[in-house]
């Protein structure tokens, strides 16, 4: 089932509305809760939005590494970076708004190729080193992008059976690519100096696949939606823009997408800044070598890697609610250990283990939101939810910058104990899961 063609809650149909539609749509009213079979077509989307996880891990990936190089190239202080995740944020936030209607217009496939259109574009305006206010503004567009594919991918993968297993793939898969990226940018970036950007070329191959990938893959919902008559004659009903709006509006007036989004706000406020400052932070505090400690970020992302992994299926047996609370609890004692032991190699160690513990946390999330949210505005509440989860990831790395421009690097830890603490807190906040037949 597509995430676009996902009809409204059972909970709120009436018989009145089975009778008045046709045979087969009473069919597919009845059978909308039961979770989309596997077959090789739903397993070959599956490997499709898996591989747009690991593109995006990638781009999120690098940055870290490269920071450190586009400060002494385009001769900027840190809080010159905090314009990249501010423009990261914006185009967001944008895809966010745009998600509803864009599932008025346009079917899955659609939306998609957009999304994955839009981040090749991105880094193709930033392999040939160009000034810094286009270079800035291509995350502006590689975070739209993100956004639309990023958001329906997870819309769709929560439709299909053992959904908690598929969107714990498709999150390792961005923890994949996070891994692999330091591991690519660091030795060209560190051999070819000046030209460092020339990574993105990198990106652009893996964009072009990513492309063709959704191509393929969602071949058959590729198209725009047809516009629906009204069932019930009434030739004054709202136009697909006022339903967007309206879908927008009860998204907005449901308490649990606020109190989740308040959890992925510090969740990957956590990541995002543990990830994007972590050189800079054992470059300048641990006084370690650029050329060693660029590879620093891979160790926590492998950690995420192997988390979502190995903890989704332990995590979703033990129940959701107190397996993340003891994450968050071994989470902060890693990070005390990051902080207060000045060892490079144990700092590194304690990195990639709170990646570990760490992983599980957004895929999770995830599943516990598409069994909270009504069907009605599952694909918009995580639109919302993951512009947050950005929020807080192109927030916290900004203030970062701009107290590190005048009090050091050294504020990463307490900032990411803070972050931590309320990641926790906000976790005690999320409602209990309904016992629901989807």
């Amino acid at each position: 089932m597509s995430a676009t063609a996902m009809p409204h809650d059972s909970g709120g149909l009436q018989l009145q509305t089975i009778q008045n539609t046709s045979l087969d749509d009473a069919r597919n009213v009845a059978s909308a809760e039961q979770p989309t079979p596997l077959s090789r077509k739903v397993i070959l989307k599956l490997l499709s939005s898996g591989f747009s996880f690991f593109v995006a891990g990638t781009i999120d990936g690098s940055l870290g590494p490269l920071i450190p190089y586009m400060l002494r190239s385009y001769n900027v202080g840190t809080s010159f970076i905090s314009i990249i995740y501010a423009a990261s944020f914006v185009g967001w936030l944008l895809a966010a708004a745009a998600n509803s209607h864009m599932l008025q217009y346009l079917d899955t496939g659609a939306i998609l190729a957009i999304g994955a259109v839009f981040q090749l574009i991105s880094n193709v305006l930033r392999f040939w080193n160009p000034p810094f206010g286009l270079f800035a503004t291509s995350f502006f567009i590689c975070s739209m992008g993100m956004g639309v594919q990023d958001s329906h991918s997870n819309t769709f993968v929560s439709t299909v059976n053992g959904a908690h297993r598929w969107l714990g793939f498709i999150h390792a898969m961005y923890a994949l690519g996070a891994l692999v990226s330091p591991f690519v940018a660091t030795p060209i970036a560190s051999s070819m100096q000046s030209r460092w950007s020339m990574f993105y070329v990198f990106l652009v191959g893996l964009g072009v696949v990513n492309v063709v990938g959704v191509l393929v893959a969602f071949r058959g919902s590729i198209r725009i939606l047809p516009k629906q008559a009204s069932t019930s004659g009434d030739d004054n009903a709202p136009g697909r823009g006022r339903e967007a709006l309206s879908g927008m509006a009860n998204t907005l007036r449901l308490r649990v997408v606020w109190i989740l989004s308040l959890f992925f706000f510090f969740s990957l406020g956590v990541g995002i800044t543990a990830g994007g400052w972590v050189v800079e932070y054992l470059v300048d505090v641990r006084h370690g070598k650029l050329s060693q400690v660029g590879y620093t970020p891979a160790g926590l992302y492998g950690g995420l890697f192997l988390g979502r992994l190995l903890l989704a299926e332990p995590t979703h047996r033990f129940g959701e609610r107190r397996m993340i609370l003891l994450y968050c609890v071994i989470i902060l004692g890693l990070q005390l250990i990051f902080w207060l032991v000045p060892n490079i190699i144990a700092n590194a160690t304690a990195l990639s283990l709170l990646g570990f513990f760490f992983g599980p946390l957004f895929p999770i999330g995830v599943s516990v939101g598409t069994k909270l949210f009504p069907n009605s505005v599952k694909a918009s509440a995580l639109g919302l939810v993951f512009v947050m989860a950005q929020a807080g990831g192109s927030l916290f790395p900004s203030i970062t910058g701009f107290i590190a421009s005048s009090a050091g690097v050294k504020v990463l830890q307490p900032i990411l104990v803070g972050l931590i603490v309320a990641m926790g807190t906000s976790w005690i906040l999320v409602p209990k899961v309904p016992n629901r037949s989807d």
